[in-house]
């Protein structure tokens, strides 16, 4: 068996469910599998420009925490060391401190980083990796948009939180004849709205891959309703858009209620209405669907990666990602994880296997 010295693990941008399996399982992979010992950083990598952010991670400490969503290590989306906001005279300054994070994982030893985290968090492992630092990334974000994975942990929990909520919708706005918008966060991917809306049985799904139209919308409300259905479920990905051309949003876009730019789940609560006796109650899920105990998929792959990520370290297979492909942990560059998003095509077969059974995307 090889051995490993010190190595550092950072946890970066949002929480998801699974981040501490991958701790526990980094932790644990290094200390019986290695006989090494692991390094945390605390709030990103803070820890790494101010050492009293640091502490080291033995099994004891890692004990009782597998179900626990969020991280024990805490993280942040505002830490990148190259650009770090700092608050001086009122105003917020970026400085580069990447330098002092290397000299400082150098002075306490640390011989690798295991660097978890989505895109964004990624990029800084490459430009550290770049600058000479020996890491290896894990993939992490609820969105399930990084194209160098199959599926990211976290993402099965936050289904699990959407299609909950959309069963309770189903039941309120069934009593009383409402239609009843749930959003849920996707900017640029549609993974959640689509899995989740399919899995929960909502009548509409708008994702931002496919834009939408309002009369295609007020269409399958208003045959719902000639059909005899009281109410109507419609999920929202965060980041979805009406077509430019829509002419009921074009006819209603210059009235002071839309002067203030609103959610779309909100704006799409405020337009319905407009058309006819539509009923519509709103529901912005938002952070929610990062947080409670991790799924036992996450939990198992969150494990899963953890394990990997080490084995690497000790391989010394650095500037590479673990990644999900089929139902094997394989790797890949750092260059080929990043910069790449992975969008829902609009040919797929979830989209396809939707409409097939009456979904709407407001675009059919």
């Amino acid at each position: 068996m090889s051995t490993l010295g010190t190595i550092g693990l950072v946890n970066g941008g949002g929480d998801a469910p699974g981040l501490n399996a991958v701790t526990r399982a980094v932790v644990r992979t290094t200390y019986y599998q290695y006989g090494g010992k692991v390094l945390g950083s605390f709030d990103g990598f803070d820890g790494f420009l101010w050492p009293e952010k640091s502490k080291e991670l033995t099994p004891r400490d890692v004990r009782g925490i597998l179900p626990r969503g969020g991280t024990i290590l805490g993280t942040s989306s505002r830490g990148n060391p190259f650009r770090y906001k700092v608050l001086e005279d009122g105003q917020l300054v970026e400085h580069d401190y990447s330098q002092l994070a290397i000299d400082n994982m150098k002075k306490m030893g640390v011989e690798a980083l295991v660097v978890v985290g989505g895109d964004g968090t990624q990029r800084i492992a490459l430009d550290l990796h770049r600058r000479g630092v020996a890491l290896v990334g894990v993939p992490k974000t609820i969105d399930n948009d990084l194209s160098a994975t199959d599926v990211t942990f976290g993402f099965d929990t936050a289904l699990h939180t959407v299609t909950d909520a959309i069963d309770k919708l189903h039941t309120t706005g069934e009593s009383h004849g409402r239609v009843m918008i749930l959003e849920v966060m996707g900017r640029d991917a549609g993974w959640i709205a689509l899995h989740g809306g399919v899995a929960g049985g909502a009548e509409i799904i708008l994702i931002p891959e496919i834009p939408f139209r309002i009369e295609q919308i007020l269409a399958r409300i208003v045959a719902r309703k000639a059909a005899g259905h009281r109410f109507s479920v419609v999920v929202v990905a965060e980041g979805c858009s009406v077509q430019d051309d829509d002419p009921f949003w074009l006819a209603h876009k210059a009235s002071p209620q839309f002067i203030e730019k609103k959610s779309i789940g909100n704006l799409l609560g405020a337009l319905i209405p407009l058309a006819g006796n539509h009923e519509v109650r709103v529901t912005v899920l938002g952070h929610l669907q990062r947080g409670g105990s991790p799924s036992p998929f996450d939990r198992l792959l969150g494990t899963r990666l953890g394990v990997a990520a080490v084995d690497l370290v000790a391989q010394k297979q650095f500037g590479r990602m673990v990644c999900l492909k089929g139902d094997t942990i394989s790797s890949c560059t750092l260059e080929e994880a990043v910069g790449r998003m992975k969008i829902v095509p609009a040919d797929c077969d979830t989209v396809r296997a939707a409409r097939a059974i009456g979904i709407s995307f407001g675009a059919d």
